[in-house]
């Protein structure tokens, strides 16, 4: 056994997928060199502690409307940085929502990293090597028809003019034997990952084959890619997709807002939508993605970028805060791992995916969170088929390892 930073590396080290959005290295590696960590209740303002963690690390996030210029002598090469759902709610004042199901992942962790010549795998976690991989039964937090109830009681919200649109999430869980890292490995290569890649820590890993970008930031301009609207992904489905009023209502509503959160960190009349609407495919389904950009107004860093954006308007819904409180009460356990931000933050770029079609492992089980927007003219039913559809393909995933 050896101490390399915070992790622990024994024999049954885990190799894993790069972490999200990291650039192409070809024949280098990645090695931690330091990683900071956060859960609920601990002390201080996460966002900012998160910021002075990377700034340590030669990674300054104070003004991000500055195109970053070359790295200093002694800087880490890049960082990866996640930031769960529930973070983000507190950063803002508004409700975190239940206890997380998977508790040994943290809700804030950086993990800065050299670049290295070695061109085998970095170890990036530690479990017990058990034998054969096996996924176990996939036990739901909520039923369908809990689930079903959730989304007449947004209708019901909806209808008092509590919110206009809330998303509601369900999560499940399997318990797994055997080594993970070969079926989180498959879950980060599915087709239409934007984001596909993996963290982890001792006794706990996440991988991700998200599609949707939460912000990105180039030349002092900021990006965002809400998705909203799925189909399978036919003929039959893009057609579909693309005439029905519902989905195109949901989906502009989420545009607004998203106009509206970049506004608050924008300069004045910068905001532009320079895509609507436009279908595009992860795994065998069909989703509407919109392109929403800014110019970021002088001295916005980090952490006003996260307060004004995250949680996410696609996973959140309209108004935001509102949203928010609907589902605190309604979601039987936290999101954990999913809804948050994950990527790639390195001097001059800012790259963080939402953490959709994501899965999390701690030592006992595998965990999944799938859910949807839901307005007035949602459907029970088709909302609970459209969750377990955005499900299948992490859990074949999973299975085939």
């Amino acid at each position: 056994m050896r101490q390399v930073g915070t992790l622990v590396v024994t024999s049954t080290e885990m190799y894993l997928a790069p972490p999200p959005a990291a650039p192409e290295l070809d024949s280098h590696g990645l090695r931690e060199r330091a990683r900071w960590q956060w859960r609920l209740g601990d002390p201080g303002d996460p966002l900012s502690d998160l910021c002075l963690f990377l700034a340590d690390q030669g990674i300054p996030v104070d003004d991000l409307a500055r195109p970053g210029g070359a790295a200093r002598p002694g800087a880490a090469f890049g960082a990866a940085v996640f930031v769960s759902a529930a973070a983000s709610a507190c950063a803002i004042g508004a409700p975190p929502g239940r206890a997380t199901p998977a508790p040994a992942v943290p809700d804030i962790v950086a993990i800065a990293y050299d670049r290295t010549r070695r061109s085998v795998p970095t170890p990036t976690g530690t479990f017990t090597r058990k034998s054969e991989w096996r996924v176990g039964h996939w036990t739901p937090s909520w039923t369908s028809g809990q689930h079903a109830d959730a989304v007449d009681a947004v209708r019901a919200a909806i209808a008092r003019g509590d919110v206009y649109q809330a998303n509601v999430v369900g999560h499940s869980r399997a318990p797994y034997h055997g080594e993970p890292d070969s079926a989180l490995n498959a879950v980060a290569g599915l087709a239409g990952a934007r984001y596909g890649g993996a963290l982890a820590g001792p006794g706990w890993a996440i991988a991700t084959a998200s599609p949707e970008t939460l912000v990105a930031v180039a030349a002092g301009r900021a990006s965002t890619r809400p998705i909203k609207g799925t189909r399978p992904a036919t003929a039959a489905g893009r057609a579909e997709l693309l005439a029905s009023a519902k989905e195109r209502a949901e989906h502009i509503m989420i545009v607004d807002l998203e106009r509206n959160d970049l506004a608050a960190v924008a300069r004045t009349g910068s905001v532009v939508v320079d895509e609507l609407f436009t279908v595009r495919r992860w795994c065998d389904l069909w989703q509407a993605e919109s392109v929403v950009t800014a110019a970021l107004a002088d001295g916005v860093g980090l952490a006003e970028l996260l307060r004004a954006l995250a949680p996410g308007g696609s996973v959140t819904g309209a108004p935001k805060r509102a949203a928010l409180a609907q589902i605190a009460a309604l979601e039987p356990v936290g999101r954990g791992a999913s809804m948050g931000a994950i990527g790639w933050i390195s001097p001059g770029q800012l790259d963080l995916g939402l953490s959709i079609r994501t899965v999390a492992v701690d030592a006992t089980h595998l965990h999944l969170w799938a859910g949807g927007g839901i307005t007035w003219d949602s459907e029970p039913a088709a909302e609970v088929a459209e969750a377990a559809a955005k499900a299948a393909p992490i859990m074949a995933a999973l299975a085939a390892g």
